[in-house]
This record gives C-alpha cells, structure tokens and sequence, in this order.
C-alpha cells in the first residue's frame, strides 16, 4: 500500500520541496521516501528510474534526512534537462542496515564489517525491493534503465540490491561501500562504477578493493576510482565527477 503525505517544504539551505513525500507500507512495516519526477513530466512517457541509498547517519523516519547527500545532485537544472528520470531516495530504519553485515569495532574504534550473504534480506532490503516493483507498477519506467547508487551503508547496499535483483539494474554506482566478494559473480550484468576515499577510517578503501578485483576475475564491467587524499565523505569528490551522470544514463540494460 502506497500512503501520499502532504508535503510542508523544507527550511534549509537547499530545497528539497520537488521531492514528493510518500511512504510504502508492507507487512506492517513501513519505507519512508521521497521522489523526484522529471520536470514537465508525462504520466504517458517512459523514463529512467535511479534508486539512491543513503549511509548510516541518515537513517531515521523524518523522511528527510536521506535527502543530505545526493539529492542536489538531481536538482541542478542541467541534470533535470540532460537526464530526465524519475529519482527515488528510500530512508532505511535506525534498527537495520540496508544488507545483512555485521559490525565489531577494535579496541582502537576501528570498524570491521561482516557480510551474511544468502538467506532472506534485511526488513529493509526486501521494502526496497517491493519499492522497486512498486514504481515499475505506478510509473512509465525505462526497464532497460534502471540505475543505482549508495554511499556508504548506501554502498553497501548497492552490491546487495544487485545481487539480489540481478536482472534488473543497467549500471551501479557504490560509494565507500563493500560486499562480499563471493557475490561477484551475480553481478555480471550491470555496469559498476566503484567510488572509494584512499584515506577513510570508517569503511576501508580494502572493502571497495577486494570487491573490484573479485569482480574482474568474473568479467564484471567495472570502473574503480580511489581519491587518495579523501576520507569516508569521498561522496563529495564522486559527485563532482563531471561524467558521473553522463556515464550512468548511457548504459541500457541488454
């Protein structure tokens, strides 16, 4: 079930009023986000769809919070012209993760992340799923541009959602994520673009790394930047990416 909220606007710096407030309840469990349609859009035209998974600090049910990193990028005028799409931004629950990982911190504070892989996804994962099918339902979706992209809890969640949903996304965008790389052999059929800062201390850049070179051994097509002066917020340096946008839309799923 799909539940519309009456949208107030938002006092910050940045407006985020064009991404509608809505809410998809499931099973008693419930998916807050926000979407952003194409401007002068046409309920009768097909467009791409891109998913955008936020990080760790952004979780919560405000329905805004997952708006703070990424969200502008699909605001700027010149994207809004060059890649109309409809934009999905889901907020994911204090209490889980976007994939099954778990988390144990060394005596130094150090994170080390633990990836379960099989078995059922995360309640927030599977709502994500049912999220896409959702839209594919409700909205004119280009099924041969599907897009994803994730930072950090985000990233991680983009190798999952790929993994899971392997058919259905053309190209991928994770940034200072991880997986394991034992999945990398599902994700054959979506373009990656692989983001990670050379100097964060949250989510090792390894994570990223053993990632790519699993996926190079299965023939995945992948691209790997490293900014070797950035830390965990390397977000700030791929969306700044001048091709980023470009890259992403110009891949169709075969």
């Amino acid at each position: 079930m799909l539940v519309a909220v009456v949208l107030t606007g938002m006092t910050q710096a940045q407006d985020y009023s064009l991404f509608q407030k809505f809410k998809l309840i499931q099973n008693g469990d419930t998916l807050p986000y926000r979407l952003l349609l194409p401007e002068n859009y046409n309920p009768k035209k097909q467009y791409p769809l891109v998913l955008f998974l936020h990080g760790r600090g952004e979780s919560g049910n405000d329905n805004e919070a997952q708006l703070l990193h990424g969200a502008s990028l699909f605001l700027k005028a010149e994207n809004r012209k060059n890649y109309p799409a409809i934009v999905v931004f889901p907020q994911n629950a204090v209490r889980y993760y976007w994939s099954n990982v778990q988390t144990v911190a060394d005596s130094n504070g150090r994170r080390s992340f633990y990836f379960v892989t099989g078995g059922e996804p995360s309640p927030s994962m599977r709502l994500v799923m049912a999220l896409v099918d959702n839209l594919n339902r409700q909205y004119q979706i280009k099924q041969d541009q599907v897009y994803v992209m994730g930072l950090s809890m985000g990233g991680m969640g983009t190798f999952e959602i790929v993994n899971r949903m392997p058919g259905t996304f053309a190209a991928a965008v994770p940034i200072c994520g991880g997986a394991d790389p034992g999945i990398a052999g599902n994700l054959q059929n979506t373009a990656w673009w692989v983001f990670h800062g050379g100097k964060d201390d949250v989510v090792l850049p390894e994570y990223s790394r053993r990632m790519v070179e699993a996926m190079k051994a299965k023939a995945v097509p992948v691209r790997f930047t490293v900014y070797p002066e950035a830390g965990h917020n390397s977000w700030d340096a791929a969306f700044a990416e001048p091709g980023l946008l470009k890259w992403l839309f110009s891949h169709k799923k075969k």
